[in-house]
């Protein structure tokens, strides 16, 4: 049986991550700049470059869930196209997001009792989304059945790694990630937080290294002491407008792992509201999550 892959705006891919795989269908997010609103994704109204451009002029960022109506737009038409849905959704830790899919989802399968249609909770964010939806639809192009698919995604989300470093504290701030005295305080230190998407699916900092050069090393560190080569050579660098550190970091994992699939996409509004210009993401499948 025929089946489409969905995910949300929330998963950062680049088009080179998409070549050559099945059609996937993004579903939209709001997102809120500077007290304006804003749809990102497929059909919206800002493109990442704006919000980084935005953010950098001193505004701050927020993000809303899905709405019900949003998922029966998106979701009804594959339904009445006669396939079935695999939508891989943001992860519960960080949005209500999975909720309300669900909630849409049980009054569709009413409506239309033929189908099937299976929600994930990725637990993944950002990039580290992004790379599981990329893997997804390798599967899916290798063939996989849909019901071999989400127990492939379940049994193998939580080896999808996440560490991000960040550059600058006052979206984290505002975001209440860190209080005001941290912010200000890691900025006269030139702290970089680390941070991972933690097993619940929630950001949490892990390290506070003093300097970009020390925060870059403890991202490769991690990959270095559990990448897992044999689940998928795929290695996604996300970046908040900062192509060239990107770029660093990309040569830096080739030079050890040159028989790596490394791909750049950047981190858009959704994580970036929080995040802020100049983010850092590594994504691997590995043991170190």
């Amino acid at each position: 049986m025929e089946y489409q892959i969905l995910t949300d705006a929330t998963a950062d891919m680049s088009e080179e991550m998409l070549e050559g795989y099945p059609k996937l269908e993004i579903i939209p997010m709001q997102v809120e700049v500077g007290g304006e609103q804003f749809l990102f994704g497929p059909g919206g109204n800002l493109t990442v470059k704006q919000f980084y451009e935005m953010q950098r002029s001193g505004k701050f960022a927020s993000t809303s869930q899905i709405n019900p109506q949003t998922y029966y737009d998106h979701f009804e038409p594959v339904l009445k196209n006669g396939q079935d849905i695999f939508y891989l959704c943001f992860t519960s830790g960080l949005s209500g997001t999975y909720n309300t899919a669900n909630m849409v989802i049980a009054d569709l399968k009413e409506k239309y009792p033929e189908r099937k249609i299976i929600c994930v909770d990725t637990l993944c964010a950002s990039v580290g989304e992004g790379f599981i939806v990329r893997e997804a639809l390798r599967m899916q192009k290798e063939g996989m059945s849909m019901e071999k698919l989400q127990k492939w995604t379940e049994e193998h989300k939580l080896q999808v790694c996440h560490w991000f470093t960040v550059d600058m504290l006052d979206h984290l701030r505002h975001g209440g990630r860190i209080s005001a005295a941290s912010a200000a305080i890691g900025t006269v230190l030139n702290i970089k937080p680390l941070l991972h998407v933690a097993e619940d699916g929630t950001l949490k900092v892990m390290d506070k290294p003093r300097g970009r050069k020390k925060a870059f090393k403890l991202q490769m560190s991690k990959m270095e002491q559990g990448w897992l080569p044999e689940l998928g050579k795929l290695v996604v660098i996300g970046h908040g407008d900062s192509m060239e550190t990107a770029l660093e970091l990309k040569e830096t994992v080739l030079s050890k792992y040159p028989d790596s699939e490394v791909r750049i996409a950047d981190i858009g509004p959704v994580i970036g509201a929080h995040t802020g210009p100049g983010m850092l993401a590594l994504i691997f499948w590995g043991t170190t999550r």
